[in-house]
């Protein structure tokens, strides 16, 4: 008998935060899909909210309050500028914040951009239930988070530890 666990896809949200995105040229919101898609996770929900502080925290809100959502990806709106509010939309509908997320992104985007990598103010944290990951609106970014933390950390078979292992703990089942 094999020690291999089966995959286990996840629900997930992506909400990107942007006053000029749309449908048709969301490219860090595809990045986000098309990566969940190929791993065979399932897109629970996906939206665009402009940079406004109250309409990104009731987006968050729905999507945390979902039964069906396990995780909440969103990107953009992360930045220093004044329109840059994500982080402060999330900040109620945290419970435990995860800032190792945040320092292994700038972490490993110092590799790519090097001291730039300091105006990000990329975050994770657990909300109820649900995961939420704030990543930049660049599709680098997004690229890089995927790519080198989220994808792995998605995955029940990454060893030594995920955050799927966890869901049911998290949740009390």
């Amino acid at each position: 008998m094999s020690s291999e666990r089966a995959f286990v896809p996840v629900s997930v949200a992506i909400l990107t935060v942007s006053d000029t995105r749309t449908a048709a040229d969301d490219r860090s919101g595809d990045a986000i899909e098309s990566r969940l898609c190929a791993a065979g996770h399932r897109i629970g929900a996906r939206a665009i909210v402009t940079d406004d502080r109250d309409r990104i925290t009731a987006a968050l809100r729905a999507h945390v309050d979902d039964p069906a959502i396990d995780v909440v990806i969103a990107t953009g709106g992360t930045g220093v500028t004044a329109r840059d509010v994500t982080p402060e939309a999330l900040a109620p509908l945290v419970d435990k914040p995860i800032p190792g997320f945040g320092e292994l992104f700038r972490m490993l985007s110092f590799e790519q951009i090097g001291t730039s990598t300091i105006q990000s103010r990329a975050e994770a944290a657990l909300c109820g239930g649900t995961y939420v990951f704030l990543l930049p609106g660049s599709p680098r970014a997004v690229e890089l988070a995927m790519d080198r933390i989220l994808l792995a950390q998605l995955d029940i078979r990454h060893r030594p530890c995920n955050f799927v292992e966890l869901l049911p703990r998290i949740r009390g089942q």
